[in-house]
């Protein structure tokens, strides 16, 4: 009697679940994304197959399935899954857990698998304290995580674990599960009879930016206020996905005029020094689902094509906030996008090192290569002194400034300036200290 009302109890919970919970796959066929780590042939799905699965640590973004492998791996191993969340979870309910499994073991002989969501912030103590276990195969960990491992768990634990990367999901993968979950009629919402219009799943696919998680349940909320039509059926329209998503869908084709359009407004506010309009094209963009390592590549470029050596910081802050894309993943890495955005705005502009570039390949395309000059030759292997290579060259350390006047061009290019430096931020000392070193760039010189 009491299995049958815990049984219920069961049922009920499950009921009551939210949609993304009662979807979760049942088998790896059914599990969508991640092919290279659950693919047919793939060493964790192996693993799983043949029942042998090590501890593990799964590193990925919100919404690609970390906690859903972990799941799908406790049922296909007939292992009891523990699972608790590192932001409440304490020293005690580890060690209770552990205690646990120790009796499961030798009585059933049942594999524990412990289940941490969100491991990263776990501290040493706590990492610590589940070391012996894991080490000893008491539990088996599974790890969660969206930090990078490397830093945020202890090596000793990291070690006796295998680091898995899941992916974020495609759109179409992030479709393909809402379309399962709108067509199942046991777990999902088939039975509401529910379909998008294509402007929602736009939208829908845009916000939930490869987090499944996030489209399943704004796509539940939606479907449950849609108004059934007389033969039933319920159309999720894009004011319902935008209410059930809190946001208003931006005139935004990722593939058409709006992308390049948009993309096109913020580098020029960019290089415009607009800081407040280049903050607007960027939120404008992101919050219409482009692509965040699409709008780091072009500011990095932006930061060598605009500002260049008038500040080279630029690009650093540029660099820094692609990897930050990168290594913190969305939405935090707006911060450091804007950052960047902000700093090269108000960066002063100069794109000498662009002409420079221009005047020499003008020069390389235009005129015949002419041999490397005899004192800029390699002098360094046998034979090359008696050849004259290297002869007649100077060492600029050798003399005083550590510089020393002498031709590096060929003969019929000599004299040639393509690098003219503005009068603008670092270029300013530059061009001083060149126009010390070369007469070519004296005017009476030139």
């Amino acid at each position: 009697m009491a299995d049958l009302f815990a049984s219920a109890r069961q049922r009920a919970q499950e009921r009551e679940a939210p949609l993304a919970s009662r979807m979760r796959p049942r088998t790896l066929d059914e599990f969508v994304g991640q092919e290279h780590l659950v693919g047919p042939g793939r060493l964790l799905r192996r693993a799983i197959e043949q029942d042998a699965v090590p501890s593990m640590v799964l590193w990925g973004p919100p919404g690609s399935g970390k906690t859903t492998l972990a799941h799908l791996i406790a049922r296909l191993t007939k292992s009891h899954f523990e699972p608790i969340s590192a932001v409440s979870a304490g020293v005690a309910d580890l060690r209770r857990i552990v205690e646990e499994a120790k009796e499961r073991r030798g009585l059933y002989g049942q594999r524990t698998i412990l289940f941490i969501d969100e491991i990263h912030r776990f501290n040493k103590a706590q990492q610590d304290a589940i070391l012996p276990y894991v080490e000893d195969g008491t539990i088996t960990l599974i790890g969660a995580t969206t930090e990078n491992p490397s830093f945020e768990v202890i090596a000793p634990l990291l070690s006796r674990c295998r680091v898995f990367t899941l992916n974020p999901l495609t759109d179409e993968q992030v479709k393909r599960i809402v379309q399962r979950a709108l067509a199942d009629t046991e777990r999902g919402l088939g039975a509401l009879k529910a379909s998008l219009e294509e402007e929602a799943w736009s939208l829908l696919l845009a916000a939930a930016s490869g987090d499944a998680r996030v489209a399943l349940n704004a796509v539940e909320l939606a479907a449950t206020a849609a108004t059934p039509a007389p033969d039933g059926r319920r159309i999720i329209t894009l004011p319902l996905i935008e209410e059930a998503l809190q946001r208003r869908a931006l005139r935004y084709d990722r593939a058409g005029d709006q992308h390049y359009d948009t993309i096109s407004a913020f580098i020029k506010s960019l290089r415009g020094s607009d800081p407040d309009a280049a903050v607007y094209w960027l939120v404008r963009m992101l919050d219409a689902g482009e692509d965040p390592r699409f709008v780091a590549r072009r500011m990095v470029i932006h930061a060598a094509e605009d500002v260049g050596l008038a500040d080279p910081t630029a690009l650093l802050v540029a660099t820094a906030a692609a990897h930050a894309v990168e290594y913190v993943g969305m939405p935090e890495a707006q911060i450091p996008l804007a950052e960047a955005a902000i700093y090269i705005a108000c960066a002063p502009k100069s794109n000498a090192v662009v002409r420079a570039l221009a005047r020499a390949r003008e020069d390389v395309r235009t005129h015949t290569p002419e041999p490397v000059p005899a004192h800029l030759r390699d002098s360094s292997y046998p034979g090359a002194v008696r050849l004259g290579h290297g002869q007649g060259y100077r060492y600029p350390h050798d003399y005083p400034g550590g510089f020393v006047e002498q031709d590096y061009l060929p003969e019929g290019l000599r004299g040639r300036v393509y690098y003219e430096p503005t009068e603008r931020g670092l270029e300013a000392e530059i061009r001083r200290r060149l126009c010390g070193w070369w007469p070519r760039r004296h005017p009476e010189g030139a």
